[in-house]
């Protein structure tokens, strides 16, 4: 890979001293991840049950909560020979973290950062996060930046809207990010105005990468489209995307107007960087220091191949544990090695939250893209989101210029109750904006019925 000598000088001084600064070990953890990723899938699987069997002895003696759910259980950390051994412990969701948050803190622990999820599921968590996890996330983000030939250091436009990123932009932070080339637009302020200024902002900046959501990217990509202006004559070499489920329209729009390829990653807040796709197209979970189960609504590993709910072990949270975390997303293990050579275990068909899902009166599960096609390809459509209220009732906001017929309506009734049920009501709402949630994300899909885990004994539309 070659680097400019601003680069190399961010990505070799600059940000590594940093990281020590900030009692982080980012840089000995990107060299053994850059080193182990090439073991063998049997070598990787073998370390990653020696690290559980660390991990889950030292929550054990630390972690009052666990010491007593340990001693319920009557597990034994010490016996633990395999990752399938963590299956005689009981699910982790959010309101048990509610319930025991204070317990759940180790003895050890120091220096915890509080944070929170947006609670786009609607259920909002506060957690804490110590060194040991955050030098483990910016690592394994470092490692999969480099996949694709760029480096930190790299001029890179971050669109993002957490209120958390934002909040903490005083001087400090806006010097490191200058110091390490990175601009910061705001993705919950799309305006036309401010569409126009992030456009403007990225032909400035010639970016060697972007990062951020999905939609907010493409939606900056789809104005610059409308304006006439060119987008793929920047050297963009790639656009990293996460925290949303990437659709294909999103990935088609994203590549043709910035001239470069899609990086999905998949992960979040609370459960970490769990996987990062290579330019091979490989989504590889960060195996050597989170366990992924793909499990049914018993708790039950599927078949590989098999969907069912995505249930993260994190091996780097050991001052605030997260073992057996329902993360509420749907996804599958991919059977096929990776051509990139690498040993990390893949995930495929990651479906987004079960929150993503809708349910059919006759309780069928689908995907949401059941629906989002029939609106999605209609004319005059700007925005639009589909908010299931309960099996009986859903809503259809819209943002639509006027080539959006009340014809075009009808068709959007017809095809949903064909899906949903003969009687269901849908409802049509004409909005001026739809705006984003409060972190900046954007969803296509809501729905307020709680489907149940997908597997593969589950009907699925």
């Amino acid at each position: 890979m070659t680097q400019s000598l601003a680069t190399a000088l961010v990505a070799g001084v600059l940000f590594p001293m940093h990281e020590r600064l900030k009692g982080h070990d980012t840089v000995a953890r990107l060299r053994a991840l850059e080193r182990s990723q090439w073991l063998s899938p049997g070598d990787i699987e073998a370390r990653q049950a020696e690290a559980l069997r660390a991990f889950l002895v030292t929550v054990a003696r630390d972690v009052p909560y666990y010491g007593k759910l340990f001693s319920e259980y009557t597990f034994d950390p010490l016996q633990l020979r395999s990752t399938a051994d963590l299956t005689a412990l009981p699910l982790l969701d959010k309101a048990r973290i509610r319930a025991n948050r204070d317990a759940m803190i180790a003895r050890t622990a120091r220096g915890l950062k509080r944070y929170n999820t947006g609670g786009s599921s609607g259920e909002p968590l506060v957690f804490y996060v110590g060194r040991d996890r955050v030098s483990h996330d910016v690592a394994a983000k470092w490692r999969a930046t480099r996949w694709w030939g760029v480096d930190i250091g790299d001029r890179e436009i971050v669109v993002w809207g957490s209120p958390i990123e934002l909040g903490a932009q005083d001087r400090a932070r806006a010097f490191r990010d200058r110091l390490f080339r990175t601009t910061l637009l705001p993705a919950f302020e799309m305006s036309d105005a401010n569409l126009d200024r992030f456009v403007d902002a990225i032909r400035a900046a010639r970016p060697r990468m972007l990062f951020g959501y999905p939609s907010a990217i493409a939606h900056i990509a789809r104005h610059a489209r409308a304006r006439g202006r060119r987008m793929d004559d920047l050297g963009i070499g790639v656009v990293f995307v996460t925290s949303e489920r990437l659709y294909d329209d999103q990935k088609a729009v994203i590549e043709s107007v910035f001239g470069c390829r899609t990086a999905n990653g998949y992960g979040g807040r609370d459960a970490g960087f769990i996987a990062h796709e290579c330019p091979r197209g490989g989504m590889h979970v960060s195996a050597e220091d989170i366990v992924v189960e793909i499990v049914d609504s018993e708790g039950r590993p599927v078949a590989s191949g098999d969907s069912g709910e995505i249930v993260v072990t994190h091996l780097a949270t050991g001052e605030f544990p997260f073992v057996r975390y329902r993360t509420g997303d749907i996804g599958a293990f991919d059977p096929a090695p990776c051509a990139c050579g690498r040993g990390l275990p893949l995930l495929m068909e990651i479906s987004g939250r079960s929150t993503d899902f809708v349910v059919a009166r006759d309780g069928t599960i689908m995907h949401g893209l059941a629906l989002i096609y029939t609106v999605r390809d209609l004319p005059g459509i700007e925005q639009f989101r589909i908010v299931q209220h309960d099996l009986e009732r859903t809503e259809v906001q819209l943002v639509a210029s006027p080539a959006f017929t009340r014809a075009h309506e009808q068709r959007i009734v017809r095809d949903f109750r064909a899906r949903l049920g003969a009687d269901v009501d849908v409802r049509i709402t004409r909005l001026e904006r739809i705006a984003p949630e409060a972190s900046g994300k954007f969803r296509y899909v809501v729905s307020h019925v709680r489907a149940p885990v997908v597997s593969a004994e589950t009907q699925i539309a």
